[in-house]
């Protein structure tokens, strides 16, 4: 089966909804922040802090560990801002990599941001986190709408929810 990529901006669900997903289908849940902090031995904050570059260059490697999937199947929740990543995107385009697309508003996930622990991230770090916040939201749920074959409207779901709309967009199709 592969890969089932959650993707989403920031604070779309994507955790929650995988490993709700990851539950029903009895696969395997790998978060790809978790395995970044497990691989390198800092979270993705801090090696965004040594500079965005060496983020990238940590979460394709993180990713291209999963490549090919040695198990039948693996639901992976990807970070917000992997579609800023050219040499993820790439493996991305691997045989077995099924993506799903967590649709949230932009008032939501500022919600759920200012919500969370740690504080803001450090790509918010500007003169108006806000409206930098809102704009990468857009931008990036515009790239994960044109790459995801399933696109989920995440709203006001529970994450058990959100599993059960990926396994029944994905049946019909044979894909996913």
């Amino acid at each position: 089966m592969g890969i089932i990529l959650i993707t989403g901006p920031k604070h779309s669900g994507k955790t929650s909804a995988g490993r709700a997903l990851a539950a029903l289908m009895k696969s395997l849940f790998t978060d790809l922040d978790e395995l970044i902090a497990e691989k390198e031995g800092k979270s993705p904050r801090e090696l965004y802090r040594e500079g965005p570059e060496v983020f990238c260059r940590a979460e394709a490697a993180a990713l291209q560990s999963l490549l090919p999937p040695e198990k039948a199947c693996v639901i992976l929740a990807a970070g917000g801002g992997l579609c800023d990543n050219p040499a993820a995107l790439e493996l991305l385009k691997s045989p077995g990599v099924n993506i799903v697309f967590l649709e949230t508003s932009a008032e939501t996930a500022w919600k759920r941001i200012e919500e969370a622990a740690g504080g803001l991230p450090p790509f918010l770090d500007t003169g108006n986190p806000r409206e930098t916040h809102r704009l990468l939201h857009e931008r990036r749920s515009a790239a994960y709408r044109s790459l995801a074959k399933i696109h989920i409207r995440a709203e006001g779901k529970s994450p058990e929810q959100i599993a059960a709309e990926i396994c029944s967009a994905k049946a019909p199709a044979g894909k996913a």
